[in-house]
């Protein structure tokens, strides 16, 4: 008996603990404008004039880097020397020469001296044109966007790899959506739109990077939502970081690239 009164005090006692909270009350919605609101309407009352958008002029081709971009290299030694280092911020070794810059076999890969967070980036690649090897081994290198999500660069004319290492793809996450290489030897185009993760107090994620990447003008990453750094052996995962540089990678191959531009966003 005595445990039935206890349980029954127990249940009075949430419920009217209960009845004092109230419940959340949904957001209130906008009410549409009547006809009469509408009738009264004029169209300046929807036309925004501050503050005025900048100006930014493009460059005569829709390769050529506009007033607002931050050039990484032109061509030149200078262009290259001023922006870019090996890992341990010495120079690279490198070959510049015909207005390209190449992978030397065995110096290691190079990284910006400037570090970003939002960007928009355009960068031209090649391929040797002595094709050498099959799959991986086939004009191997890679963009790593802050320095940790790779973006694939590989001769995939005519030669089969897996579909997430393949050019084109965030290496190991996401495969191209088509393939539109070129020949080897000739030079291919990455343009990136690269939104960086942030991450909150204790290290985790808030949101995740995102990347779109048109190769030669088609579209083949979709702003997908990374999944971490890229691994070459195990699952990708994400370590809280700020700004980053831009790195090429040294895979063993004479890879290229030339007109490498940025933009802040």
């Amino acid at each position: 008996m005595r445990t039935l009164l206890l349980v029954a005090a127990m249940f009075i006692s949430f419920a009217s603990i209960a009845q004092k909270v109230e419940p959340a009350k949904p957001a209130a919605q906008k009410a549409e404008p009547s006809k009469e609101d509408l009738a009264k309407m004029k169209p300046e009352m929807t036309e925004f004039w501050d503050p005025e958008i900048t100006v930014v002029t493009p460059g005569q081709l829709p390769s050529d880097a506009p007033s607002d971009a931050i050039v990484l290299f032109d061509g030149t030694p200078e262009s290259f020397n001023a922006n870019w280092t090996n890992a341990k911020g010495e120079p690279s070794g490198w070959t510049v020469a015909d207005n390209c810059v190449t992978v030397a076999k065995g110096a290691g890969g190079i990284k910006s001296k400037m570090e970003m967070m939002d960007f928009q980036l355009h960068i031209e690649w090649r391929t040797p044109a002595e094709v050498k090897g099959e799959s991986q081994g086939r004009g191997n290198s890679g963009i790593f966007l802050q320095g940790r999500y790779e973006l694939q660069v590989l001769d995939n004319y005519q030669n089969r790899t897996y579909r997430n290492g393949q050019a084109g793809s965030i290496y190991k996450q996401y495969a191209p959506l088509v393939n539109v290489c070129k020949k080897p030897g000739e030079w291919q185009v990455y343009d990136v739109i690269y939104t960086a993760p942030r991450f909150k107090e204790d290290g985790t994620v808030f949101s995740p990077a995102r990347v779109t990447v048109l190769q030669n003008g088609v579209l083949v990453q979709n702003n997908i939502s990374l999944f971490g750094h890229t691994e070459y052996i195990g699952i990708p995962k994400y370590v809280a970081h700020g700004a980053g540089a831009l790195e090429l990678q040294d895979h063993g191959n004479p890879v290229s690239y030339r007109n490498i531009w940025v933009r802040k966003l």
